[in-house]
């Protein structure tokens, strides 16, 4: 509308995860075949057909709306012209050596099976663990005894956290009751003590009785509680008094150990009231000190005991049972009960004068040590004099499953304890696998009060598996560690893709389980084994597919990759050398072309805050992975190509260049079939021998590869064995090389030099062709007559999310393909939330299908709502309701959408109100110097519009404009001027003029309207063209007279018709009206009734007033109106005051009504009095806030004491 000549290039990308695994998940729903079921060209087919459906859906969907692209030049990312762009493009990276291929570990998302780009993964926050894992040192070491590690924190996940109230936990067999400050009677006994099939059939007549209860839906008895408790302490104790096991407890030096270990930490961490330790198990009664839990000091004591009692007996393996019996001591009597059933314990096992039994009068205070509290990261302590002698190492995960792929534990040799440790080596648990303990700076070292959040969890351990962790593979590369990937490709545990010492039985039961489903296994594995020796509660970002939503794994992968960050020598001279000020970014590699645009200014963000996150994201950018393991998508033009070391014709020297050798083995057959012109790049493997990677520039060379494998061997099912990659006579003639004059041997003679040739399977990422669309679409790499008038363009519109996916790949490739930028604004919409602020999403079931909102409401009231909600804020929200549809189909609707048919209905309403007032209208009995002040005042509001929404528009604001355009139409145009038009139109001296300016101001408001609500404004356009042709005013304004409102001219602007001073009159006017009716409706008096009124005012104000009166008599609907200073208030008249103004309406008024009245507003009027007087007194406003914020305020004092001298002086009247 503005004469530019433009272009909005329609089409669709091809999605290729996200297409590909919704036509997956189909075909197996529908059929039960997967991918792997079809010929790679049929299952490409199947896409193309769903893609073809719903890209039809898309489209219609973009046309319904209104959008006005061009459509005849609708593209696709996969159609000819754009894989030709595609083509070459990746030939010139090739050519470049900024593509290669690189085994890196990716970001794999295991549900589609495929590696995802930086910006493809969505980063969750979720509510995890750290799991605390035991690896046993191969040998002890001993450490100094001062030398600790801190101790573990009060945030563990233990079987009894206490709390001020009582609750319940679970441990591995038995419940646990808790509260904090709670003594209890605790029972913890030799591993050996009960026979594991008496254990079990206790177990099972327990789970009988609470089955039964579950089955009747019903809560158990009090019978039923009774037993349970017998069958978990009675019977139990009493098959223990018999002394079942080893009864290691019975040797005094055993028993001491126990008991020492039990009274170390009475009156620090535990009030120990009673203890009595049996043959086999022990009785104590304890309260924990608060932040102490009962889970922790029960730990504290096995473990130490465990390690020193077997140490000293000779033996290994469990020592005490895992699970323990607590019992909460309710009350006094409770309390007597349990400690008298401690005392007697020994009498009852026949045991006389046992020495093994305690209380708190007998306890001396001890020194005091280290138990096993604080000695997180080492075992339970075998102390001798000051040295502490250590047998495992504790590390901290969140991801347990990855340790079957550890190669090492690292310590920052910052760590006092490194000199001791770092050499030494761990036995990996479950696998078997010996493993070093080196030094890197990498490892935080632990510190529980730190801020950092890091060394609050840290125990200075850190598991290295750099197969399956970004920090852990740069820590690999730095030490050479083997790298052991422990995972297929699905996320599943594999010994088949580097996992070589899966030997172990453990080890060999996880083959096959989920990722997920090991890491439980493997946790609890630990726990059995008494290698798990806590677990903590931690809030963490974890990687997500944006496609698939499933938690991405880092995954050791072969991928082609673009790098970002190498310099590009050739365009050192156009672009300029050297890294960006203040990164480690080369001005001419990838990420500088698309930088250094926005540093410059040359490229734009609105809103400015998202230059930030394209900035950022460049700046930190790793290489690019462009290859996807799927079919759907474009094909990697590469060629693997292996030389045939085999063949006696190959100089061995030919092995350290395969390249060359390819490029030789190449030009052959490329001048024996006469296509010289075919051009190609070949490059070294960077990871295999005797390898090298070919590209051509064209498709016609794939071809030619490809039939040269099928001329030389077997077509697939022939029957005539041979060996794989060695020639065999010809099965079939292949078009295009049978009959060519030695086409065999020049075939023959290729295939001395390479060995097999392979077509990559993978294809790019969808966000390669993307990047090329604002010029692939154009025809490039031809210089097409589209390219030089389109390329570059000036606007980008976008969502913030591809941001870096699109925007800065689409700067980059610009730069390097086009040698420009793409585009010189981007402007990034906010995103449209339901009402609870939600992100709109199917699964949520909350999106709006714009189709049913065109449906029900109408395309231009969509639009005219979307537009009046589109601000500079990130999201904002639209409240989603469901609608039944006529044919009863419910349906997501939102009611912001009646604000806009609402608009719409006064739009049409009033358009054809006024063009109903048009008839005859003769644009040549227009005369400008006989328009009146709403004529003029009209004009000047639309030229005021005009120009605000002109330059709203072109600062990319959209719901400024359109409320400026709603509050012109809608309040100036229909509530003000067509009133006051209606009497001239039945004048014959005015309606020409009247006439004239209402067409005139009628198109305008149709054209500043069209981008906001395109289809009504050309409907009502065309029939106000068809009757008035000409909708110009003679001498003052024009206005062209094309055939559409798409193709018409903007208004131009029109600066001359702007008249402040009309417009100030016309404000006292419509002031006045307001008054007046807000009169009417306050004393409930209709509209028809006629009203006499009188306005006292200053002169200045009576003037424009009294030149205006018969304006005011229309629209108030008064009989009589009189205008002057000084005017008294008449009796029984109702009073309102504007600003310095008092308007009276006659003979309405109930006088003690109005008193009530006029005192209400005498003490707003003072409270707004006494707000301003304060800040005025208020020195740090005067002297800091703006002079003109300051003079407002003195301003607005002066109103509000006139107001109250007004309303004081009515109130007098009043009384008087």
């Amino acid at each position: 509308m503005e004469q530019y000549e433009t272009l909005w290039m329609p089409g669709t990308d091809h999605a290729g995860i996200a297409t590909q695994t919704v036509v997956e998940k189909r075909i197996l729903a529908e059929e039960g075949k997967r991918r792997t079921d079809f010929p790679r060209e049929d299952f490409v087919k199947r896409i193309q057909a769903w893609k073809d459906e719903y890209e039809a859906t898309i489209l219609g969907q973009l046309k319904a709306m209104g959008c006005s692209c061009d459509w005849q030049r609708t593209r696709f990312t996969m159609d000819e012209v754009c894989a030709k762009a595609v083509r070459a493009t990746f030939f010139k990276l090739f050519k470049d050596g900024l593509i290669y291929r690189g085994k890196r570990l990716v970001n794999w998302d295991p549900a589609t099976q495929t590696v995802l780009a930086d910006d493809e993964v969505e980063h969750e926050t979720i509510q995890g663990h750290f799991w605390y894992l035991r690896y046993p040192l191969v040998e002890p070491v001993t450490l100094p005894g001062s030398m600790g590690v801190p101790p573990l924190r009060d945030e563990s996940v233990s079987l009894s956290e206490p709390t001020d109230e009582t609750l319940q936990h679970r441990g591995h067999n038995l419940p646990h009751w808790t509260r904090r400050g709670a003594t209890y009677a605790v029972a913890f006994r030799l591993a050996d003590s009960l026979p594991a099939h008496i254990l079990h059939a206790w177990k099972q007549e327990r789970e009988d009785i609470t089955q039964r209860a579950k089955e009747q839906d019903r809560p158990l008895t009090a019978h039923e509680e009774r037993e349970l408790d017998r069958l978990y302490t009675t019977r139990i104790e009493t098959f223990l008094d018999s002394g079942q096991g080893a009864c290691h407890l019975a040797k005094p030096e055993i028993a001491s150990l126990v008991q020492d270990a039990l009274r170390h930490f009475d009156g620090q961490r535990y009030e120990l009231t009673a203890w009595c330790i049996m043959p086999n198990h022990v009785h104590v009664i304890v309260r924990p000190f608060e932040s102490y839990n009962l889970a922790d000091i029960l730990h504290s004591w096995k473990s130490f005991t465990a390690k020193e009692a077997n140490r000293q007996l000779g033996v290994a393996g469990s020592f005490w049972q895992e699970e323990y019996y607590d019992h909460l001591i309710r009350d006094e009597e409770d309390f007597n009960h349990q400690l008298s059933y401690l005392f007697q314990n020994p009498e009852r096992a026949g045991l006389k004068a046992w020495p093994w039994v305690g209380s708190k009068s007998q306890n001396q205070q001890q020194p005091h040590g280290q138990d096993a509290r604080e000695t997180q990261g080492r075992d339970a302590l075998a102390t001798s004099g000051a040295h502490t002698t250590i047998t495992y190492i504790t590390v901290a995960t969140t991801r347990p499953e990855t340790m079957l792929g550890d190669t090492a534990v690292a310590m920052n040799p910052a760590d006092p304890r490194a000199p001791y440790l770092v050499g030494k080596q761990v036995r990996l648990p479950i696998v078997g696998r010996v493993i070093p303990i080196i030094a890197d700076e990498h490892v935080v070292l632990p510190d529980p009060q730190s801020e950092d959040e890091k060394a609050r969890f840290s125990t200075g351990f850190l598991k290295i598996t750099p197969a399956h962790d970004p920090d852990d593979w740069e820590i690999g590369k730095r030490h050479n560690l083997a790298i052991i990937n422990v995972m297929a490709p699905d996320g599943s545990i594999s010994d088949k893709h580097g996992w070589q010492d899966a030997t172990e039985p453990e080890a060999r039961q996880l083959l096959g389980m989920d990722r997920f489903e090991a890491r439980e296994a493997i946790v609890e594995w630990f726990r059995q084994e008494d290698l798990l020796e806590e677990v903590r509660d931690y809030t963490h970002e974890v990687g997500h597919s944006y496609r698939s939503h499933v938690p991405i794994e880092p995954y050791l992968s072969d991928q082609w990759y673009i790098a970002v960050k190498r310099p590009i020598a050739h365009l050192a001279q156009k672009f300029g050398q050297g890294m960006i000020e203040g990164t480690d970014v080369p001005v001419n590699s990838l990420a500088g072309l698309a930088l250094k645009p926005l540093l410059d200014g040359r490229l734009r963000f609105i809103p400015e805050r998202y230059a930030k996150t394209y900035q950022t994201w460049l700046e930190n950018l790793r290489d690019w992975p462009i290859s996807r393991q799927l079919w759907w998508g474009h094909r990697i033009p590469t060629w693997r190509m292996e030389l045939n070391i085999l063949s006696p014709g190959l100089d061995p020297s030919e092995y350290t260049d395969p390249a060359s050798t390819t490029r030789k083995a190449i030009e052959s057959i490329l001048q024996a079939l006469g296509r010289n012109d075919i051009d190609f790049v070949v490059h070294n493997s960077e990871t295999e021998e005797c390898v090298a990677y070919a590209c051509f520039e064209t498709p016609d060379g794939d071809e030619i590869l490809d039939r040269v494998g099928r001329f030389l061997f077997s077509v697939p099912g022939d029957g005539n064995a041979h060996k794989p990659g060695q020639p065999y006579p010809r099965v079939e003639r292949v078009e295009g090389l049978s009959g060519v004059p030695g086409s065999l041997e020049s075939c023959l003679e290729f295939h001395k030099h390479i060995r097999k040739w392979n077509r990559d399977d993978d294809v790019l990422d969808t966000w390669f062709s993307s990047a090329l669309w604002p010029f692939s679409t154009l025809g490039w790499p031809e210089d097409t007559p589209v390219l030089r008038t389109f390329y570059p363009g000036d606007v980008l519109c976008t969502a913030r999310e591809i941001i870096t996916l699109w925007v800065s790949r689409m700067v980059m490739m610009g730069q390097y393909c086009a040698g420009d930028i793409p585009f010189r604004d981007v402007y990034i919409h906010a995103m449209i939330q339901d009402g609870e602020g939600r992100k709109m999403s199917k699964s949520l079931g909350n999106g709006i299908d714009p189709l049913v909102a065109i449906d029900s409401h109408g395309a231009d009231a969509m639009r005219f709502t979307l537009a009046s909600m589109t601000t500079d804020t990130q999201d904002i929200r639209m409240p989603v309701v469901l609608m039944t549809l006529p044919d009863g189909r419910k349906v997501n609707t939102s009611p912001k959408f009646d604000v806009g048919r609402n608009f719409c209905n006064k739009l049409w309403n009033a358009s054809r109100f006024a063009m109903m007032n048009l008839e005859g209208l003769d644009p040549a009995g227009f005369d400008a110097g006989r328009m009146d002040i709403t004529d003029k005042w009209i004009l000047s509001r639309l030229a005021t519009t005009r120009d605000e929404v002109t330059d709203a528009l072109n600062a990319f604001k959209f719901s400024e404009p359109l409320g400026q355009l709603y509050h012109f139409f809608w309040n100036d145009f229909c509530d003000w001027y067509l009133e006051w038009a209606k009497s001239r139109m039945r004048d014959d001296e005015s309606r020409a003029v009247a006439q004239n300016v209402l067409a005139f101001v009628l198109d305008s408001t149709l054209r500043l309207l069209h981008p906001f609500t395109p289809f009504i404004t050309e409907g009502i356009y065309q029939k106000l063209r068809e009757m008035i042709p000409a909708r110009e005013l003679k001498g003052i304004a024009a206005a062209d007279r094309a055939e559409a409102l798409a193709i018409a001219a903007w208004p131009a602007e029109m600066g001359p018709l702007k008249n402040p001073t009309v417009a100030e009159h016309i404000r006292w006017v419509q002031e006045i009206v307001r008054a007046i009716r807000d009169i009417r409706n306050k004393y409930n008096i209709a509209p028809s009734e006629k009203l006499t009124a009188s306005v006292n005012a200053p002169k200045a104000i009576t003037d424009a007033l009294g030149d205006n009166s018969r304006l005011i008599r229309q629209l108030a609907g008064l009989e009589s109106l009189r205008i002057a200073e000084n005017l008294p208030k008449p009796n029984n008249a109702a009073t309102a005051i504007v600003e310095e103004t008092q308007v009276y309406v006659h003979d309405v008024i109930d006088l003690e009504a109005e008193r009530a009245r006029l005192e209400k507003q005498k003490q707003d009027v003072e409270q707004a009095k006494r707000s301003v007087e304060g800040k005025l007194a208020n020195e740090n406003f005067v002297t800091r806030a703006k002079p003109e914020v300051v003079a407002q305020a003195r301003e607005k004092l002066q109103q509000l004491q006139e107001q109250l001298q007004a309303i004081e002086r009515h109130l007098a009247e009043l009384k008087g």
